[in-house]
């Protein structure tokens, strides 16, 4: 097997058939064709079915994609590498928006200080989509809140986190579980982790309630909370400065939990870095000096 091989491989994979992948490549359908008669010959599998005029993937065929995947990306780090363009690689990091709206930012400002010159980009978005892009090569890193599911993870605990109940503080104080039913919630949209855990939270207390809203960020949920259209549960990370300003209250509902924990995350065949390394030891240092809170600034001066 060659790179060749690889390359065509995954073209089919992402067009979804020989013809678009031979147009994107500038190759004939017939070359592309026999690449991957070749590549099932060398494995002994079939890589895709072909029912009628569509192509579908195997299961032998995903489980290639995966390694294919990281043995092209590999290939270009080496040749970066070799070449001294290492610098101008950037190293590719995504975030939760609960994690981007609380400790990310410093992060990055400190891993950026420690390494001039070295190139960062950065994606906030949902769990689901982190791990999606992670997948397909298109991040490094991902920090996350909410469960991923693919077997080819791996995730390290760095910091835990705690959810809160909050109002506006205009009405009497929700004091139970039982006062929670069919009042109205904001929420984040699915896919978020804090999305899923206050669901399992709320479902395994059997507490009805309803939608008022679902926003993909929190700054939305914070305003229409404060505007006392209702309830919602969002990191104390990221509602600090509202509780301690009297613009949210924090209620206390002694038979909820929502408790959680922070993880990085990179693919099983993802070669680590060294600038990999360094951000999962920056984060864990960080863990560490602050015993799971994790109040950056002073990480971030020292």
């Amino acid at each position: 097997m060659t790179l060749r091989h690889f390359h065509i491989f995954l073209e089919v994979c992402d067009t979804g058939g020989m013809t678009s992948a031979a147009k994107t490549l500038r190759m004939t359908q017939p070359s592309v064709s026999q690449a991957i008669r070749e590549m099932e010959e060398y494995y002994g599998t079939l890589l895709f079915e072909r029912l009628g005029k569509r192509l579908y993937i195997t299961a032998a065929g995903q489980e290639l994609m995966h390694y294919a995947r990281h043995i092209v990306r590999l290939e270009k780090q080496t040749v970066s590498s070799l070449r001294g363009y290492a610098l101008l690689n950037p190293l590719r990091i995504g975030a939760t928006l609960s994690i981007g709206e609380s400790v990310f930012i410093p992060i990055l400002q400190r891993f950026q200080k420690e390494n001039p010159g070295q190139k960062v980009f950065s994606r906030i978005a949902n769990t689901k989509e982190l791990e999606r892009m992670l997948l397909v090569d298109e991040l490094d890193l991902i920090l996350v809140e909410g469960a991923v599911h693919s077997e080819y993870l791996i995730e390290i605990p760095f910091a835990g986190d705690e959810m809160v109940l909050l109002d506006n503080g205009k009405g009497e104080a929700v004091r139970g579980k039982d006062e929670l039913a069919d009042k109205v919630f904001f929420v984040r949209e699915e896919g978020s982790g804090s999305r899923l855990l206050f669901d399992e939270v709320m479902q395994e207390n059997g507490i009805s309630f309803q939608y008022g809203g679902i926003y993909n960020n929190s700054e939305s949920i914070k305003k229409a909370v404060m505007a006392g259209m209702g309830y919602t549960v969002l990191s104390r990370r990221v509602v600090q400065d509202e509780i301690q300003s009297k613009r949210l209250r924090e209620l206390k509902v002694p038979e909820l939990s929502f408790r959680r924990t922070f993880r990085i995350v990179y693919h099983r065949n993802k070669y680590v870095s060294a600038q990999m390394k360094k951000v999962i030891d920056l984060l864990r240092r960080a863990h560490d000096r602050e015993d799971a809170s994790i109040s950056f600034d002073e990480a971030t001066d020292a």
